[in-house]
């Protein structure tokens, strides 16, 4: 398994080693000690959830108040969709900026994206099916989105992904801006401190 921090700072890429046979294939897709070794922390989950989608659709960008907030461990198990994650911490070196990866049934990587970070996927493939991790229960009234069309963050969704397809609750969030003024985006000083009292633990 090798794990890579991509652009943002507190996501991490990784990608498995397959064993394939005559049979298939066996992978170890998820392993907490290899991960806290790069993130610092264990990752204590509280909620798995799944997705099917359309090819096109877009969901997110969406991210949880700090704290707890919602870290996640992102695979995709059918199909294929581009992963982005979107820097919101007020103060962050990167605040504004967003690296993405491909997640696919071929190459079977998964992303962890930190508390306070957001997220937010395309599927690529009709059907494609997203199986994340979570650290904590969903808690509707800490739970926000910001508009991934919005231009300031400016995500590039491939064109085989077609039309974008949205839920009204992702059209109707604000921008990048908006919310800022909201002030109900994280700030960097926050996470860090929350990422210290886990890394305590």
């Amino acid at each position: 398994m090798q794990i890579r921090e991509l652009s943002i700072p507190d996501s991490y890429e990784i990608t498995p080693k397959q064993h394939p046979d005559d049979r298939g294939l066996f992978t170890e897709w998820y392993r907490f000690d290899r991960l806290e070794e790069a993130v610092g922390h264990p990752l204590e989950l509280r909620q798995g959830n799944l997705s099917v989608s359309k090819r096109g659709s877009v969901r997110g960008i969406h991210f949880a108040d700090i704290p707890p907030s919602q870290a996640k461990y992102v695979t995709v198990p059918h199909g294929a969709v581009v992963d982005y994650v979107v820097d919101i911490r007020i103060g962050s070196p990167t605040f504004g900026l967003w690296d993405s990866v491909l997640l696919d049934d071929v190459d079977r990587r998964a992303v962890y994206v930190a508390e306070g970070l957001g997220h937010c996927f395309v599927a690529l493939t009709e059907g494609a099916t997203v199986s994340y991790l979570v650290s904590d229960t969903y808690n509707p009234g800490r739970e926000h989105g910001i508009n991934p069309l919005d231009a300031d963050i400016a995500l590039v969704f491939p064109p085989e992904a077609g039309d974008p397809i949205l839920s009204p609750k992702d059209t109707d969030a604000p921008g990048l801006i908006e919310a800022r003024g909201s002030g109900f985006l994280p700030t960097w000083d926050a996470a860090r401190a929350f990422y210290a009292s886990l890394d305590e633990k």
